[in-house]
């Protein structure tokens, strides 16, 4: 079971109203140097300027990226490629956001998620490791915070590696 930091933008708060605009994906391991990025045109004339901008593109440029059909395939196949056993596993920042637009997007272009039904999010592991469910754990980041979708799972994927590595968090990095 290979494990993965996903980070999405998108154009708006919920999926098939507004669009994601891109996504980074990290595996977890000690190295960090297998990385996914992907970009998604629109699926919706609906956005959200403010929820876009986040993202650092514009609309002229959001309408210029690649079908997400093909982006999708594309990831399905790289989590496939790099997936050393079992199914992958889905861990974010915000599960409740990023999960919802990856699992979205693979139901709709590829009728399934090689993720399965859940995922892992990064606050609940850390708040169970710590015994209390208002601790903060962003400062663990090493990589900065940018909204580049890669730079902010590669920053979430270090916090899981710390938990592993300092606080005893048993968990396998394959």
């Amino acid at each position: 079971m290979s494990l993965y930091v996903v980070d999405v933008e998108s154009d708006g708060q919920i999926p098939n109203v507004y669009s994601m605009v891109c996504f980074g994906a990290v595996k977890v391991d000690r190295e960090k140097d297998i990385t996914f990025y992907g970009q998604t045109a629109p699926i919706s004339d609906i956005y959200d300027e403010e929820a876009l901008s986040i993202s650092g593109f514009s609309r002229e440029q959001h309408l210029k990226f690649e079908e997400p059909r093909g982006t999708m395939y594309s990831f399905a196949k790289w989590i496939e490629e790099t997936n050393k056993s079992g199914r992958p596993v889905f861990i974010s920042d915000n599960l409740a956001f990023d999960w919802q637009w990856i699992n979205y997007y693979f139901h709709l272009y590829m009728g399934k998620n090689p993720f399965g039904w859940s995922g892992r999010r990064i606050g609940d592991l850390y708040c169970g490791l710590t015994k209390n469910a208002y601790d903060k754990w962003k400062h663990l980041r090493k990589t900065k915070h940018t909204h580049d979708p890669v730079d902010d799972a590669m920053g979430n994927a270090e916090v899981i590696i710390h938990m592993v590595d300092n606080m005893g968090l048993n968990l396998k990095l394959l």
